[in-house]
């Protein structure tokens, strides 16, 4: 099957999620066709079965913003006629089915039929999607699919909460692939961020306001005061100069290693003791779930899909929104000794087990195959 997959191209998890699901299809005997404005950071190599197609936004005076759906529509129009596409795979409901529907459109004019899935993330729809202003065309775009998922249980009750839905929304949760992980490196640098007394507590995000950065200090600031500790903090994002100074106003100083983005979270996570993660909203919680194939438990809030993920006193531990007192007693319980420390690692890995690419990936072949049919 050739199937031409639309995405975010950036570290964000529906951009990883789409790169790691079109290379696994590729494995399966599939031709895969990037569509996006940047090769995705995850798509390290192309072969003769995954290709890149790069969208292109020409500047002109007479626009003020530059139309990228009308650029993307056209080069899907494009790669499908030169390339034979079966089906087209969009992540994110706006701009990428709206744009797909678009291009299927163009394509029915010449005779030819494309069918759309669209695969619902969360942003699409708890944020940008439920702003009034897009709210008609979030709408339209995913009815006009001919298949939606959504990644999780928690985004499927939002989405027909918030919109007018009238097609079936099937969830296929996030995947990881476990064979390809490291769970052990020659060069793992674990001295070089923590004694070995000291506990490593770790936190991936985008540093956005729903990630609720100051918790995390905050909650770091709790265990420690029990617990030798260090934290590392990887990616980047507007609230890194706010945590900055909750830092230092907590003289943390010396406790707190900012790593900025990096594609080497493995290696991070490979001496990981604890993975915290007090989002305001999740759709699914990917983060978590990679941390937690590395053997790391998770301190994280209930919200959207993070109890489908994290599963309560197995793989971690679930706490309200803002409840960091609870969230450092959590903490605090699971690094108390090697022998309970051991036991969440243990049961981190075994919940991540069950979201292999292997249980996942065949998911999506039945609903190409289904979308496919006559």
């Amino acid at each position: 099957m050739k199937i031409a997959i639309v995405c975010y191209p950036t570290f964000g998890g529906s951009g990883v999620v789409a790169t790691e699901l079109g290379i696994e299809l590729s494995k399966r005997g599939h031709e895969i066709h990037f569509v996006t404005y940047k090769q995705p950071v995850r798509l390290e190599y192309l072969s003769s079965s995954i290709h890149y197609h790069e969208v292109l936004v020409p500047e002109y005076p007479l626009f003020h913003y530059q139309p990228y759906e009308l650029a993307l529509s056209s080069k899907l129009v494009k790669v499908v006629q030169n390339h034979k596409i079966d089906l087209l795979h969009v992540h994110y409901a706006i701009p990428h089915a709206y744009a797909g529907f678009m291009a299927q459109q163009m394509l029915k004019e010449q005779g030819i039929s494309l069918p759309m899935m669209t695969t619902l993330h969360g942003t699409d729809i708890t944020l940008v999607g439920s702003h009034s202003f897009y709210k008609p065309a979030v709408n339209f775009s995913i009815n006009k699919s001919d298949i939606v998922t959504s990644v999780s249980e928690s985004l499927k009750r939002d989405t027909l909460e918030k919109f007018d839905i009238q097609k079936e929304i099937e969830v296929v949760p996030n995947f990881i692939n476990i064979s390809d992980l490291k769970e052990s490196f020659e060069d793992c640098k674990r001295h070089m961020v923590a004694d070995e007394d000291e506990k490593v507590i770790t936190h991936v995000s985008n540093l956005r306001p729903v990630k609720r950065l100051e918790d995390v200090i905050h909650i770091f600031n709790g265990i420690h005061q029990k617990l030798k500790a260090k934290l590392v903090i990887v990616g980047d994002g507007p609230d890194r100069e706010k945590a900055n100074k909750l830092i230092k106003k907590l003289n943390l100083k010396d406790k707190v290693i900012f790593l900025g983005k990096s594609n080497d979270v493995e290696r991070i996570l490979c001496y990981s003791d604890l993975f915290l993660l007090p989002s305001e909203r999740e759709s699914f919680g990917l983060a978590a779930l990679e941390a937690m194939a590395h053997r790391t438990p998770i301190i994280s809030t209930n919200a959207g899909g993070l109890p489908e993920v994290n599963l309560e006193g197995i793989s971690g531990h679930l706490s309200k929104v803002g409840d960091v007192d609870h969230m450092i007693a959590n903490g605090i319980k699971i690094l108390s000794t090697p022998e309970i420390l051991e036991k969440y690692k243990k049961g981190a890995r075994e919940t991540a087990e069950k979201f292999d690419v292997k249980h996942i990936v065949c998911r999506y072949e039945k609903l190409y195959a289904k979308m496919s049919s006559p």
